[in-house]
């Protein structure tokens, strides 16, 4: 088993997140690169004492990809707060497709285009605007007939 290794010091979550989600998917997406592979995200303990957002955010979204890797906490690993080892099983959904579910759940009453994009206005909206018409090619998003339009 060999390990590579992200370090996302300096990084906000809006920054570290699709640099992890490239990141894994290019690890698994080697040749041999799902058999035996451990890659080391290194995101810092934080100042607070009790964990920093990155290492808050990251383990977070790891338990709901449970699905498709196994994570191991530094401190339960070698004692290392800082740092979260994850063992890969099958690629991630990019960025795009990650937003477009937030929309989804977001939308489960109506909600006018403009306020979608200033919900998820830290993602930019020509992101947000993507993530909607995604949804929309897909039939899982459509507008209403009301003025102004709002999505569903």
């Amino acid at each position: 088993m060999y390990t590579d290794k992200l370090d996302l010091h300096g990084q906000t979550w809006d920054e570290a997140l699709p640099a992890f989600i490239d990141f894994y998917n290019d690890a698994v997406r080697r040749p041999g690169g799902g058999s035996g592979l451990r890659l080391e995200i290194v995101h810092g303990y934080g100042s607070t004492g009790v964990g920093g957002v990155l290492r808050t955010r990251l383990r977070k979204f790891l338990e709901s990809q449970s699905d498709k890797l196994t994570f191991t906490p530094g401190e339960h690993f070698d004692g290392n707060h800082g740092h979260t080892v994850v063992v890969p099983q099958t690629p991630l959904p990019d960025t795009v497709s990650l937003l477009a579910e937030d929309i989804l759940e977001f939308c489960a009453t109506g909600k006018s285009q403009s306020k979608i994009v200033g919900k998820f206005r830290r993602h930019g909206q020509p992101s947000v605007l993507e993530a909607i018409r995604s949804l929309e090619s897909q039939k899982r998003l459509r507008p209403a007939v009301v003025e102004p339009p709002v999505w569903r």
